[in-house]
């Protein structure tokens, strides 16, 4: 099957909505004794391969988690050599993706990216608007945090001009983040075996399963996909309800 048609293949079971912290990259490349740079650059295959076994899961939303508002402090050679997978990964899979019905969303600031980055995600952004099989959200200069605040911000401008009345509610706030439309976060999967969220989807995550898998990203694929699709359908999901099989036992306990 061409690696394009795997894309539309969607099943009915599993999460809708999968979000991915992508981190190993550098560890993955000094157990090797190679640069930094390999490890990012192993990364972006890895996320070929993820993004193209997805929809066998019945995933229709994907969300990476590129480079943080706080990735602005590595060394400047890590960061350029980031921007730079941000180039070459446009100019080898944007076709595919486009092809395959793929729509492609940047989320995060533009403000104090390059130039010619923030061309390249306008790019992507067009070029894929028009798709509907599948939704790839990459999260690029960006923060939970900092799109909770841009969110309030957007609302208060929105009253200043008029286009909204009335205060700020959860409602509001959401229509104001940067992932707006798409569909609730169901998972949020971190690689390399950390335990936390790193200031990512902060707002999406309040009831979002997590799973913490103890592979380094370059090595992450098809199957670690299927094991944190795997956990996920072991939850159970609430919501801050109870279970049936808690629900049906009240009264019995009552009574005793």
């Amino acid at each position: 099957m061409p690696a394009e048609s795997h894309l539309s293949a969607a099943s009915s079971d599993g999460p809708r909505h999968v979000a991915l912290i992508m981190d190993g990259n550098g560890r993955w490349a000094e157990a090797r004794g190679l640069p930094r740079a390999m490890g990012h650059r192993e990364g972006v295959q890895a996320l070929k391969r993820t993004v193209e076994a997805a929809p066998r899961h019945g995933i229709r939303c994907l969300t990476v988690f590129g480079f943080s508002t706080e990735n602005w402090s590595r060394p400047a050679e890590e960061v350029s050599d980031l921007m730079g997978l941000v180039r070459s990964y446009v100019a080898s899979d944007l076709k595919r993706l486009e092809r395959a019905g793929v729509r492609v969303r940047v989320l995060g600031r533009r403000a104090g990216l390059p130039d010619d980055i923030i061309a390249i995600i306008d790019r992507a952004e067009a070029t894929t608007a028009h798709n509907d099989k599948f939704l790839l959200q990459v999260a690029f200069n960006y923060g939970g945090r900092a799109d909770i605040v841009d969110a309030a911000r957007r609302h208060v401008d929105a009253v200043l001009a008029g286009r909204a009345t009335g205060p700020l509610d959860e409602e509001s706030l959401g229509l104001g983040l940067s992932t707006a439309g798409a569909p609730p976060v169901d998972v949020i999967v971190r690689t390399s075996g950390e335990h936390r969220l790193s200031n990512f989807l902060l707002w999406e995550a309040a009831y979002a399963e997590l799973v913490y898998q103890d592979v380094l990203w370059p090595d992450y694929g098809a199957e670690g996909l299927a094991d944190a699709v795997a956990q996920y359908r072991n939850r159970d999901r609430r919501f801050g309800g109870r279970a049936p099989l808690a629900e049906a036992a009240a009264p019995a306990l009552a009574a005793g």
